[in-house]
C-alpha cells in the first residue's frame, strides 16, 4: 500500500508522455527523419532542467527529505557505453519507443507496443548474463 504514490506518480508521467506527444511512434520517426522539431525542442527542454536542477542542488547544497546529503558521483567512460547507446538508438529507431514511453504506450492502447517490450525485456536479461562476461 505503501507503493501507491510510486504508481500515481507513473501514471500521471504516463498520461504526461501522452499527451505531449513524446509517445507517439509518428513524431520519433519525424524526429529522426529531421522532419520536425517537437522532439528536439521536448529533449533539449528536459536537459536544460536536468543542467538547473543539478546546479541549484549543489550552489545551495539541498539535502533529501530525509535530511541526507545529495551525492552526484561522476561516472567512468566505458566503451560499452558506446555500444548500449548505439543499439539503444536503433531500438528506438525501429519501435518509436525508449524504455518509459512503452508503458505508456500500452496504456493508450497501443498494443504493438507489448513487442517493444518483450524485446526490452529480453535485452535486460541478456545484459544481466552477458554482464559478467563483458567486465
Amino acid at each position: 500500500m505503501s507503493q501507491i504514490k510510486f504508481i500515481i506518480m507513473g501514471i500521471y508521467f504516463g498520461i504526461l508522455l501522452i499527451k505531449s506527444d513524446v509517445a507517439s511512434w509518428f513524431r520519433i520517426q519525424k524526429m529522426f527523419h529531421f522532419e520536425e522539431a517537437h522532439m528536439y525542442l521536448v529533449i533539449c527542454s528536459a536537459v536544460a532542467v536536468g543542467m538547473l536542477s543539478v546546479f541549484l542542488i549543489k550552489k545551495f547544497k539541498v539535502r533529501t527529505i530525509n535530511h541526507q546529503d545529495i551525492v552526484i558521483s561522476p561516472k567512468k567512460f566505458h566503451r560499452g557505453n558506446i555500444i548500449g547507446g548505439l543499439l539503444f538508438g536503433m531500438g528506438w529507431i525501429i519501435t518509436g519507443s525508449c524504455p518509459g514511453p512503452i508503458f505508456a504506450q500500452i496504456g493508450a492502447g497501443e498494443f504493438m507496443a507489448a513487442f517493444t517490450l518483450i524485446g526490452a525485456l529480453l535485452g535486460t536479461l541478456s545484459y544481466s548474463y552477458l554482464k559478467p562476461k563483458i567486465g
